[in-house]
């Protein structure tokens, strides 16, 4: 399943990326969590010791001799075993004394040089790089798209490359997740190794739900490692604070995170253990951490302008809207339901949107507010029957807002005038919804993925219902043909089940046991499924 989605603007990754390099640092840590890992392991195993010399040396067993209780039988299965070893054994060695393990090769011969060698097909030198770089080579009005993606319990990103000109999508490389991926946020601050180089950087930070988040560097090839971790990896602080609030570091899964682009050493995550952390990224340390929610903090998110503000919602059922720098001091709203994400409006930043698990949306002004508590909502929107898991806002067109359900559909809505109606709703086929993000440089693409596993890429500027509400009159007067939705490249569509039952498994964890949905199989199309909504 996908479960996150990220895009990276045109021109920011380099144009050939660098391979992976270990440091004597991370040779060093290598050492130390092997020799951790070993230690610990020994630790179990003593444990398992002294418990099974309690349960033989238990008065109430001493009778059974539990100690030699299959001595006979062993010995007696092992002596026939040996007998019929033997003979094989005998009978191996004499076909092999007949038979050449080189028989296809008439002799072993030397060459000074490897050119001459029949058996070496492979190019030498510069050539072989050239085609390497060639391979790897990213150009500047290709887009990255970063997926979160787990499958058979193995948890990655891949980093595709959308050829925006031949309308292609492929993965480019990839890197291991210790768990399964929650949330992933790029940002362009330089951290790590790299950390004193001049210009701007191309990384994600990824939130899983191990009680850290992971920075990569996306412009290196086959990374062991991330370049920053955020968190602790103390694993006896872990167990020791599982679940409770800690000032320095998280003690359950993180379910969201925000990069800071006014104040860019600047990262917000918000966690299962109901703290909302400040992580400064020049120390890797927590600057400050804030428990105002009483439940899980599902989701964060800087404020587009004003630096020091911030946004949250969770499982209590509130949204809470502050200033970092005065955590005291908090506006409160309250929802129908737990909360699954936030969003401030970036075309009104005094606006903001709530979605929920009963499917609701719920857009707000934060400037009616008084003594801490804010008003009812301008609008609420029943956008889905199921939760609402995925929500985005058009980046450049005042109006044009995403929703994304578990119950498999993707709406596009227009909220001008604070007067929602629906313009299109349509299956994708990634089976529940659990991402949707417009593309920064060509604001109409939305790439959309799902408990399916699969990635979809959709031209909306091709949709007629959007060209008829959206565009001018230019634009209606100039119908086009609808492209299909556009899949990674090599890509199967399997059959969900599997997909789906592990999607209800991860959000029955989040949820601490509550409703789980059911999705179904659907297929698109080919004439198109999207339906004008009545007003």
């Amino acid at each position: 399943m996908i479960s996150a989605l990220a895009w990276v603007r045109k021109g920011v990754a380099a144009e050939k990326p660098a391979k992976y390099e270990m440091t004597e640092e991370e040779y060093t840590r290598l050492q130390k969590t092997a020799a951790t890992e070993i230690e610990e392991a020994k630790e179990e195993l003593r444990e398992k010791s002294k418990l099974d010399n309690e349960i033989l040396n238990d008065p109430a067993l001493k009778d059974f001799d539990l100690e030699n209780y299959d001595d006979d039988e062993d010995e007696a299965d092992v002596s026939a075993h040996d007998s019929d070893n033997g003979d094989a054994e005998e009978g191996e060695h004499d076909a092999a004394a007949g038979a050449n393990i080189f028989s296809n090769i008439k002799g072993l011969s030397y060459y000074k040089d490897g050119e001459e060698d029949p058996y070496i097909t492979a190019k030498d030198g510069e050539d072989m790089e050239d085609d390497e770089e060639a391979e790897v080579q990213i150009f500047s009005s290709d887009n990255m798209l970063l997926v979160a993606k787990t499958e058979d319990d193995i948890s990655n990103v891949e980093v595709c490359v959308y050829e925006g000109e031949s309308d292609n999508l492929f993965v480019h490389h990839d890197f291991m997740l210790p768990a399964f991926p929650l949330a992933v946020e790029w940002l362009d601050y330089r951290v790590g190794k790299k950390a004193e180089q001049p210009g701007g950087g191309n990384y994600v930070a990824v939130a899983t739900f191990e009680p850290r988040i992971e920075l990569w560097d996306l412009d290196t090839l086959d990374a062991m490692y991330p370049d920053l971790v955020l968190g602790t990896t103390d694993k006896k602080a872990l167990r020791k604070a599982r679940g409770k609030p800690h000032s320095e570091f998280h003690t359950d899964a993180i379910m969201g995170l925000s990069w800071n682009k006014n104040a860019r050493n600047l990262l917000a995550s918000s966690s299962a253990d109901k703290t909302v952390k400040l992580w400064d990224l020049n120390t890797g340390k927590c600057a400050q951490s804030y428990s105002h929610h009483k439940d899980k903090v599902q989701s964060v998110q800087w404020h587009p302008t004003e630096a020091s503000v911030m946004l949250t919602g969770g499982y209590d059922r509130r949204v809470a809207a502050f200033d970092s720098r005065a955590p005291n001091a908090v506006s409160w709203w309250s929802v129908d339901a737990d909360v699954e994400s936030v969003m401030w409006d970036i075309h009104s930043p005094s606006h903001f949107y709530s979605a929920t698990e009963t499917g609701t949306i719920c857009y707000f002004d934060i400037r009616a507010a008084e003594q801490g508590k804010g008003a009812a909502p301008i609008y609420t929107l029943a956008a889905h029957d199921e939760a609402v898991s995925a929500m985005d806002q058009h980046p450049t067109v005042s109006g044009i807002l995403v929703t994304g359900s578990a119950d498999e559909t993707v709406k596009v809505w227009d909220v001008r005038d604070n007067k929602p109606s629906m313009v299109v709703s349509r299956n994708p086929d990634v089976g529940g919804v659990f991402a949707t993000k417009f593309c920064p440089d060509e604001p109409m693409l939305l790439a959309i993925g799902g408990s399916s596993g699969e990635t979809r890429i959709w031209d909306m500027s091709t949709n007629p219902h959007i060209r008829s509400t959206f565009g001018d009159a230019t634009v209606q007067a100039n119908p086009v043909q609808e492209k299909p939705l556009l899949g990674l490249q090599g890509s199967e569509n399997n059959d969900g089940d599997d997909d789906d039952d592990n999607a209800e498994a991860v959000i029955a964890e989040l949820k601490g046991g509550g409703k789980k949905s059911k999705a179904s199989s659907k297929v698109l199309d080919d004439d198109g499924d999207a339906s004008m909504a009545s007003e």
